[in-house]
């Protein structure tokens, strides 16, 4: 099967939420013996969820953080504040569980699968393995070439690269599917908030004033140069209000993917290529995934110009604390149910979430009725007709 018919199945199993799920979830959410809303967000997620998976009841047993790990050729003009060795180091570190998504995932119990995408620097061979298992110490690897080119020059990559690397990560995460309930979006690569900036002002058709936070942490110096070089090169999206403009014209899901594969591989990343591809695998899975922060949601931002139901599948973990997040956020429609200040990235908000969710799916599952609590909620009727809070 070429790529081009791999991309074309993966788009055409993508299907909006189950309508009668969601209604029957939220019938049960209304018997449950308490006031109406006042789990809050838990219960939205447990309708969510119903939409997701089909059925009312669901429980989430196990979860994997896919990183896609790779580096960014742009790091040469001073927009990060870490050198690329950082890359390497921590894609090695990853598979011994000692970066922040490692500590919490071994603390919650969710697993870890580890993508070298585009890591610059040679990683040891005895660290690599060709297929995706969970956590063997491994790293998978599906590494393009060494890092992108510099997109302050040129083109990050070539529209074929930008295509292996999103199914790269549909793979990823339809390997993941297969095994765990939900999965999360991480990624690791220094200077990749420049790119996901990138990508936000092309997709939106903002300014860098809008999508450029200061990252890890650059200087005054590095982050000037960060914000001319996005609106250098995301200048010609912007003059036609944005990649999502652009793609209003049309409904084909294959068109949409072709236009936003070009844009990626103008201004983008391998990381933010193989992300956009997991979260439409899990789409196409009928899996639930989390977004993390700001690079993860730039790539569901992605994920939902090529199939707008994409975005039935995702949970929005933390509230990031890079000042494009809160516009990709809106975009999609969603709003994150963590406020912790979190910015590492990495998934490390992901674990998190799995928690959350967890609680959200057991509350529907094991709470009981007001008929199994022996309630008579009569008294509730007024307050289901609105007006009381």
């Amino acid at each position: 099967m070429t790529k081009g018919e791999k991309l074309t199945r993966l788009l055409a199993g993508i299907m909006p939420a189950d309508p009668a799920a969601i209604r029957a979830a939220e019938q049960r959410q209304d018997s449950l013996a308490k006031p109406p809303g006042s789990l809050g967000e838990l219960e939205e997620i447990s309708i969510r969820m119903a939409g997701i998976t089909g059925q009312v009841i669901n429980s989430v047993k196990s979860g994997c953080v896919i990183v896609f790990c790779a580096d960014n050729g742009v790091v040469s003009k001073g927009v990060a504040s870490a050198p690329t060795t950082v890359t390497r180091a921590q894609t090695m570190n990853f598979t011994r569980r000692l970066t922040g998504v490692g500590t919490l995932s071994k603390c919650f119990g969710s697993e870890l699968l580890i993508v070298d995408v585009g890591v610059k620097d040679p990683i040891p061979e005895e660290l690599y393995d060709d297929i995706p298992l969970r956590d063997t110490g491994k790293i998978v690897d599906r590494r393009i070439r060494p890092g992108t080119w510099d997109i302050s020059e040129g083109p990050a990559m070539t529209e074929e690269e930008a295509l292996t690397a999103l199914l790269y990560g549909a793979e990823m995460a339809e390997a993941a599917a297969e095994s765990f309930d939900i999965i999360g979006v991480g990624e690791m690569g220094i200077g990749n908030t420049t790119t996901s900036a990138a990508v936000l002002s092309a997709v939106t058709g903002l300014g860098a004033e809008k999508t450029c936070g200061r990252g890890g942490g650059v200087n005054d110096r590095g982050f000037q140069t960060k914000k001319e070089i996005v609106d250098r090169v995301t200048e010609e999206y912007r003059k036609a209000g944005g990649l999502k403009a652009v793609l209003e014209e049309t409904k084909d899901a294959r068109v949409r993917a072709e236009e936003c594969l070009r844009m990626l591989a103008r201004c983008g990343g391998f990381d933010l290529c193989a992300m956009t591809g997991a979260f439409l695998a899990a789409a196409a899975c009928r899996t639930p995934a989390v977004i993390d922060g700001y690079i993860s949601v730039a790539a569901a931002l992605c994920a939902a110009q090529i199939v707008p139901e994409a975005v039935d599948y995702m949970f929005v973990s933390h509230k990031s604390k890079e000042p494009g997040y809160e516009l990709a956020v809106r975009e999609l429609g969603l709003k994150p149910f963590l406020a912790l200040g979190m910015r590492l990235g990495e998934g490390s908000g992901c674990p998190i979430a799995f928690e959350i969710i967890r609680g959200a799916c057991d509350v529907m599952k094991n709470m009981a009725t007001f008929e199994e609590a022996a309630i008579n909620d009569e008294y509730l009727e007024e307050v289901r007709r609105g007006g009381c809070f």
